[in-house]
């Protein structure tokens, strides 16, 4: 596969971390400064068959011309290493004049390279005009207890509540609790921008990333354990707080999140609404191979997704024995069979605000014509689309590609403006 700034729906790489392997991390460290070196041949001389049949010398000196483009390398940072089934992942933050690119390269068991790639890094997030500092506080809190218990961050308006109040829930993989993307932090811009305009929001890491070592593993994982579980202590949680209207409290769902919401809905019982951002209704292995087509893969690469593909839709209950798939535990596909997220988005019979970017490649307009069609002339269903954004719902311009998300950029204000509305 190209090294290409390539980011695929994340789910398919939860990189739930094992112990460091320390013989990984040296011989990605070599393949790197072979590739940054431009000692093509020796790279190859370490890399797998598919690696060389996919990413060739003439190939990778078109890598080395684009990283020469970054300007000169400032600092390359420590690595960090997972662990996907019997490869490890190891990836390392660097620093150019131009921009930061996380290199992210794959170690088989046999000691071979077997994928490397470029990532946007993140880049330092500044304040956009629609937060108004002056008018919220925030305080640390701990959503759920005992082993799974995670840190949180709750926004509050300053005056006299009580508020509606919303919480925010990841897209897949592991986030943070701004879900840091790039040059984006989309939770932080949501909690800001609506708590300036009278909501109180709860955001938290993620399970997968505060708790990665003990997940490595899980035969039995899936997307109760991912999201699902936490999103109900969260939104308990919020109940508690004094500044809280209990009856007006939210989901915000984005990606995944957007995905699973209706779950969440049909758990709690009592919520107030429902906020799809970038929701897909089709299921996630079909986004899959949508989403290599559009960044323009072939061959071999196009193939293993397709044949990714394929394997998900054969699964049947029983199987969760079974190797895992896209280095996610097979109990996760299992469980999100015939999942039908527009339908059970009808049951819970509450108010639902569905918004797209029309420059998403990874949850696409198709899947907003879905929702259009199972739920758009149901009473309490707003939905809107915007022709700028892409799946971060950050403005710019033309086909949205990977490299985007490298640039700073901020949730657009409409879409702040949209959910206050929506949840006031």
């Amino acid at each position: 596969m190209s090294i290409r700034a390539l980011r695929m729906l994340p789910l398919l790489s939860i990189l739930l971390a094992a112990q460091p392997a320390q013989d990984a991390t040296v011989l990605a460290r070599k393949a790197l400064d072979l590739v940054l070196g431009g000692q093509y041949a020796e790279f190859l001389q370490m890399s797998t068959a598919d690696v060389q049949k996919g990413l060739p010398a003439a190939e990778l000196a078109k890598v080395g011309a684009m990283i020469k483009t970054y300007g000169a390398m400032e600092k390359l940072g420590d690595p960090a290493v997972t662990r996907s089934g019997p490869n490890s992942i190891v990836v390392f933050p660097a620093k150019f004049a131009n921009r930061n690119i996380n290199f992210r390269i794959i170690v088989n068991s046999a000691g071979r390279v077997a994928g490397l790639y470029q990532l946007p890094g993140g880049v330092n997030w500044q304040r956009p005009e629609y937060s108004q500092p002056a008018t919220f506080k925030e305080r640390e809190v701990t959503v759920g207890e005992g082993e799974w218990k995670l840190p949180g961050t709750l926004t509050v308006p300053v005056g006299a509540g009580p508020f509606p109040a919303a919480v925010l829930v990841h897209g897949s993989g592991p986030n943070d609790r701004d879900e840091t993307v790039g040059g984006a932090k989309v939770f932080k811009d949501l909690a800001e921008g609506l708590a300036s305009r009278g909501v109180v929001v709860l955001r938290y890491e993620k399970r997968t990333l505060q708790y990665r070592a003990r997940i490595t593993g899980m035969a039995n994982f899936t997307v109760q354990e991912e999201t699902v579980e936490d999103a109900a202590k969260a939104i308990a949680l919020l109940r508690t707080q004094a500044e809280v209207n209990g009856g007006r409290v939210f989901v915000i769902g984005h990606s995944l999140g957007a995905y699973v919401a209706p779950r969440i809905a049909e758990r709690d019982g009592k919520l107030a609404g429902l906020v799809l951002m970038a929701g897909n209704v089709r299921p996630i292995e079909d986004l899959v191979v949508e989403q290599a087509i559009y960044m323009g893969i072939t061959g071999s690469q196009l193939d293993s997704a397709k044949a990714f593909q394929a394997k998900v839709k054969k699964l049947e209950p029983g199987d969760e024995d079974s190797p895992a798939l896209g280095g996610v535990p097979v109990a996760y596909w299992v469980d999100l069979k015939g999942y039908d997220p527009a339908a059970a988005a009808k049951k819970p019979g509450i108010p639902l605000l569905i918004l797209q970017g029309e420059r998403d490649y990874q949850v696409t307009m198709a899947d907003f014509a879905l929702w259009k069609t199972a739920v758009g002339s149901a009473k309490g269903v707003v939905m809107k689309s915007y022709p700028a954004l892409n799946h971060l719902f950050v403005a710019g311009e033309g086909k949205s590609l990977p490299a985007e998300y490298a640039k700073a950029g901020h949730v657009a204000p409409a879409v702040i403006d949209d959910i206050a509305k929506f949840v006031k």
